[in-house]
């Protein structure tokens, strides 16, 4: 529950860890990319393992990891 001035609301809200971009996110965004689990085990140390051992998952892709598929102004139909 959340209480704004409206009066109590019930809100879907998520959020998502970044951290430093590789290569192929720098391009695009030079501050952050999200941190992205790549295997089932990635998955249960996040969600089982210790948080120091947890937290070591916050890190960039491998530079090559991702392909951009598409480049140029994006247009909205709005």
């Amino acid at each position: 529950m959340r209480k704004v001035k409206e009066g109590e609301t019930t809100n879907n809200l998520f959020g998502f860890l970044t951290t430093d971009p590789n290569a192929e996110v720098g391009a695009v965004h030079p501050k952050a990319m999200p941190v992205i689990l790549t295997t089932p085990e990635e998955i249960e140390a996040w969600l089982t393992a210790p948080t120091a051992e947890a937290l070591k998952l916050q890190r960039p892709l491998p530079h090559g990891a991702l392909k951009i598929v598409t480049r140029g102004v994006r247009k909205d139909e709005a």
